[in-house]
């Protein structure tokens, strides 16, 4: 697996090479959400979450960061993202081949590293993809994921995922209602096929800005 990562790394930087000529721009987002939950799971004790983060792009060269609190019962009490990759088109088909590495400052244990391969299609008006997530470490597993999203009107989209975590399965199902240019509110319903409190099936409502 660690030769997955470093082909992910050598290629994002091949990319990135010949988009330095591209426009770059920066992008922020903060919101707040009932439940954080992740692939079916909550973050938080099924708690509310404040999150934000910032983007960067350069042609199909992307970076960023983003945080959440968390509550897993130790002594971490908040997560930290950081991600980059490239986003390579060829006809109507958009990849994306990127490196997450998901950091806990207070519980250096729970740190974990991810290699994405995703791709998505446009449907319509919307897009249909897929995304495998390779974990660096051959002790968790992996993680495969299907998505759509589609816009009803201006305002109105609906979007929704399967994925499987290789020990148990997870969909999610929502719209989302855009309430200006830069706010949006999101329903979602989420589950999966573990019967615990922390991955029973859950409604979310979340805010979000984006600037």
């Amino acid at each position: 697996m660690k030769k997955v990562i470093i082909i992910a790394a050598a290629t994002t930087a091949l990319f990135t090479a010949g988009a330095a000529s591209a426009e770059s721009t920066v992008s922020y987002n903060i919101g707040v959400t009932t439940d954080y939950v992740w692939r079916g799971v909550t973050q938080t004790d099924e708690n509310a979450a404040i999150q934000g983060g910032i983007d960067y792009t350069n042609g199909m060269f992307y970076a960023g960061t983003w945080a959440s609190n968390v509550e897993f019962g130790g002594k971490a009490d908040y997560e930290l993202d950081l991600y980059a990759g490239v986003k390579p088109t060829a006809g109507n088909f958009t990849f994306d081949i990127g490196v997450l590495a998901y950091l806990y400052p207070q519980e250096d244990d729970l740190n974990f590293e991810e290699v994405k391969l995703g791709v998505s299609h446009p449907l319509g008006k919307g897009t249909i993809g897929a995304a495998a997530y390779l974990n660096t470490d051959d002790n968790f597993e992996d993680y495969f994921e299907v998505n759509a999203a589609y816009p009803l009107t201006d305002k109105v989209s609906v979007s929704g995922a399967f994925g499987d975590y290789g020990t148990y399965s997870t969909w999610n199902l929502g719209g989302a209602y855009a309430l200006t240019s830069n706010l949006s509110v999101d329903l979602r319903y989420h589950d999966t096929d573990v019967d615990t409190r922390y991955s029973d099936e859950r409604v979310v409502l979340s805010l979000k800005a984006a600037f």
